[in-house]
């Protein structure tokens, strides 16, 4: 059997950095078989600058959102962009949709990316993914504040659920709290069976001043959709205490933005023994300008992801840009922290790191190189390139 050895001036292992001498073993294929000393690697050795890491994870993305790049624009805040998406989305031909799906799937790869959690309303990304190029786990977005729609909605998610479930791993998952109904939320939960859900929590304060008053600005969106939701007066709660209780305490569940998250909806979280915090920071920038107290969820011990969001909210589909942009607003952050969530810790979140996350004998996570560093830092020039 034929092997590949890398050495670089680091090797980052998933979860923590190597010592300096350390060179990855791998087959041709990508398996990992060990990690060795330079000394014991033998010849034959690839050596590079930079620091030599595991695939990254995306842990949040809208791949049948990437015809809309560069359509809506920035800073508009949430209601307005929720409104301009909405409205949007249906504008393009079919051709062309498939052809930014085919794009932007391109992009991921040429960015480092190994799997993506891809949130689906339609079956638009069907066929590209059927391709196999990367791994998948598909959340199917089920939509509707109205309970007495909620069993129409159901069925209409889980049509699209079927359709992906013959060729991946998938869920049927909620949206939001201000957009899914208390009887909506039932047939979740009640479909869930253990597996993985995800979110979209607290991506601004007008979630939960719905929550708290039944007032504010989400109101707007509401009457633009033409919904009369004036029989929900609020919970008196915030958003995540309200909603959480809906699901088992051990529910396996992705909570995505968190922009508006804070000490209290954290202290209720903890009963809920498996959540991930997923960060997607360049599209909360250009849609709110305003980023999740990342501070607070690491002094908590969150367990933390990255996701990118989609094209309709961000100008590229990077992991790596996202965490240079976690590590500029919170210079506090290391390096091999930023990568864990990028990388072991996605892994864990998608139920893939059987596979993927880390350097470990038999798995096969791809390996990515990061090219000018700033010391043990990234720096704005940091790029990446597959190696595998």
């Amino acid at each position: 059997m034929t092997y590949r050895k890398f050495k670089a001036d680091y090797l980052f292992l998933g979860d923590q950095m190597a010592g300096p001498d350390s060179v990855l073993i791998t087959t041709e294929e990508g398996i990992v078989r060990s990690v060795v000393s330079e000394a014991g690697a033998g010849e034959g050795i690839e050596r590079y600058r930079g620091l030599l890491c595991p695939g990254f994870i995306n842990c949040h993305c809208h791949l049948e959102l990437s015809h809309l790049k560069g359509l809506i624009p920035e800073g508009t805040g949430l209601v307005d962009f929720l409104s301009m998406v909405i409205r949007r989305r249906g504008e393009s031909a079919a051709e062309d949709v498939a052809a930014a799906i085919a794009a932007a799937e391109q992009e991921m790869l040429d960015n480092g990316i190994v799997a993506v959690g891809d949130i689906c309303n339609t079956e638009d990304t069907l066929g590209r993914k059927r391709a196999g190029r990367m791994r998948y786990y598909n959340f199917i977005e089920t939509i509707g504040f109205i309970d007495h729609s909620a069993a129409d909605r159901f069925s209409a998610s889980r049509r699209v659920f079927e359709a992906f479930e013959k060729g991946g791993v998938s869920s049927i998952v909620p949206h939001a709290p201000y957009s899914v109904s208390p009887a909506l939320f039932g047939l979740v939960a009640g479909f869930a069976g253990g597996r993985l859900l995800t979110m979209h929590s607290q991506e601004s304060s007008a979630e939960n001043e719905f929550y708290l008053t039944g007032r504010g600005g989400l109101l707007r969106l509401y009457a633009a959709l033409g919904l009369d939701v004036s029989w929900f007066g609020g919970t008196g709660k915030r958003s995540l205490e309200s909603v959480l209780p809906h699901f088992d305490r051990g529910q396996p569940m992705i909570l995505v933005h968190n922009v508006d998250t804070g000490k209290e909806d954290l202290e209720v979280a903890a009963a809920w023994r498996n959540l991930f915090f997923c960060h997607c920071p360049n599209a909360n920038l250009y849609i709110g300008g305003r980023l999740p107290d990342v501070r607070l969820l690491v002094e908590r011990g969150c367990r933390m992801v990255v996701g990118t969001d989609s094209l309709a909210s961000n100008h590229q589909l990077s992991i790596l840009e996202e965490l240079k942009t976690l590590q500029r607003a919170f210079p506090g952050l290391e390096l091999s922290t930023l990568l864990q969530w990028a990388t072991a810790n996605g892994a864990v979140a998608l139920g893939m790191d059987d596979i993927l996350g880390e350097f470990a004998p038999g798995k096969a996570p791809g390996v990515l190189l990061l090219q000018g560093l700033g010391g043990d830092r990234l720096a704005p020039a940091t790029t990446v390139k597959r190696l595998i």
